[in-house]
């Protein structure tokens, strides 16, 4: 195999296995999202499976002397030659570094990202707990239980009647 063949493939197998798939997977919230991630995961692997396969193979030696048989050593030698002269040029990467520091940039976006999310996340939680134990509460709970959970509203009223505006 090539260096620049072997070096995609083992890359390639290398991000396979570092890839959470489960754990992003996790994360989608909707149909749509779930099937875009299912293909994209489905070409990955083929992409992959692809480079496994076909580009990390080394090809075949060329039988130089079954040629020589059949044909005759004349025109095999000058094809041997040619053959030999050429030279595979070695794959240079130049799109990496192009697009490294782009990608770095956003891993640390989305981890500020994933911060924020899960600090809304929690926010929201408890919202959701207080909404629910007042729900429960809501028909035995007076004025004074209610007041005591949301001060504000309470001086809001209290401002209100003061300043005697009730509300038309």
């Amino acid at each position: 195999m090539s260096g620049a063949g072997k070096k995609v493939a083992d890359v390639a197998f290398k991000a396979s296995r570092t890839i959470d798939w489960e754990g992003m997977a996790k994360v989608l919230v909707t149909d749509e999202a779930r099937r875009e991630f299912s293909n994209l995961r489905r070409a990955f692997d083929e992409v992959n499976t692809q480079l496994q396969t076909k580009f990390s193979q080394e090809p075949e030696p060329i039988d130089w002397d079954f040629y020589r048989k059949g044909i005759g050593s004349g025109i095999v030698d000058m094809y041997k030659e040619a053959y030999d002269s050429v030279e595979i040029p070695k794959f240079v990467d130049t799109v990496t570094p192009e697009y490294k520091p782009k990608f770095d940039a956003l891993l640390v976006e989305l981890k500020e990202a994933e911060q924020k999310s899960l600090k809304e996340s929690e926010r929201l939680e408890k919202e959701i707990v207080d909404v629910q134990e007042i729900s429960k509460k809501l028909s035995t709970m007076t004025a004074d239980e209610y007041f005591e959970k949301h001060p504000e509203l309470k001086k809001k009223f209290d401002d209100e009647i003061r300043n005697d505006y009730w509300g038309y």
